[in-house]
């Protein structure tokens, strides 16, 4: 009998401990749920499978946009440059299959290497000549737009090969391609973020720069690849955007930078750096689309969107504030 109640203690603790961490941690996840109940009673559609999917497949994009945005915030910097990224490295991947006539996979890593070059030149920036992130990559989003725009004369890169459109339109089974370059995305930087030295210090970097580098940590390098990583991720929706549309759009990304600095606020990340989780970002990309989504099917318009993402920025950085001064 003695044995069964320490059990059942031991299940009431984990219990109570997941509940802590949930509280803690992921506390938009109630914000999803109570979402979901909400528009599923509005609408009749909204838990249809198809509209899931669709769900699930719009989000990816800035979702994974939003995982490099979460490793610069907790770096203690903000890269609001990634939407400019997002429409470079299409562009230039689009242009080196059109007319280079170069194969997929080596236009893919051209433009996986365009974004990442991007997030370099921010990263040494910011950590190199000490420009405040904020400047520096409202700097680089400035260039890299209009570099897109000189290098296309602000007309679309089409004609691409039909192979691409795999990427950003195909299917593995019944799942969309993009859900599942997705979720190897946050897979990954879940093991990065959670399990490995170099998202331990990228997350000490950001919540004590001075005590970092007393601990031996070699803060410009982590925050450089801070950067680098957010700029390749960029690109790599970048790349989801040219297969869906089938050409390279120089106005591609525009606004993905708020959304997806939204999406990992909203999902906990602290703009003061050195406190986030990567799966509170998901469930903060998913809050906004799924927000997006069921206004859409409701029929209310595109400013009163626009006008609520930015109330539910303005509310996520406050509860952000009140956090950090609890603390």
């Amino acid at each position: 009998m003695s044995e069964q109640i320490k059990k059942d203690k031991a299940i009431w603790v984990n219990v109570k401990t997941l509940v802590r961490t949930v509280n803690s941690k992921y506390f938009i996840l109630y914000a999803v749920i109570a979402l979901i109940i909400i528009l599923t009673i509005l609408s009749d559609s909204f838990l249809s499978l198809h509209n899931i999917i669709n769900i699930l497949r719009q989000s990816s994009m800035v979702a994974i946009i939003a995982v490099g945005v979460f490793f610069a915030i907790v770096s203690g910097g903000i890269d609001i440059s990634v939407g400019s990224t997002v429409g470079l490295a299409g562009v230039i991947m689009a242009k080196s299959l059109v007319e280079l006539n170069l194969p997929i996979f080596l236009g893919i890593i051209i433009g996986l290497a365009v974004g990442t070059f991007v997030g370099l030149i921010n990263g040494l920036l910011v950590a190199k000549r000490n420009i405040p992130p904020f400047v520096a990559t409202l700097g680089t989003m400035g260039a890299v737009r209009g570099l897109t725009y000189v290098l296309t004369n602000a007309y679309p890169v089409s004609g691409l090969p039909k192979g691409i459109d795999f990427i950003g339109r195909g299917y593995v089974g019944p799942i969309p391609v993009p859900i599942i370059i997705m979720l190897v995305v946050y897979v990954l930087a879940y093991i990065v973020a959670e399990h490995t030295r170099v998202g331990r210090f990228i997350f000490a970097i950001g919540g004590n720069e001075e005590a970092a580098h007393l601990s031996g940590i070699k803060i410009d390098k982590y925050r450089i690849f801070a950067y680098m990583t957010s700029g390749g991720l960029a690109a790599l929706s970048g790349i989801i955007l040219v297969s869906r549309l089938a050409s390279g759009q120089p106005n591609a990304g525009l606004n993905y930078e708020f959304e997806a600095i939204t999406s990992a606020v909203v999902g906990g990340t602290s703009l003061s750096g050195g406190k986030g989780t990567i799966l509170g970002v998901l469930f903060g990309a998913l809050f906004i689309s799924i927000l997006l989504n069921g206004m859409v099917l409701l029929n209310i318009s595109s400013y009163y969107q626009q006008m609520l993402k930015g109330i539910v920025l303005i509310l996520a950085v406050m509860v952000d504030v009140a956090r950090n001064k609890g603390h």
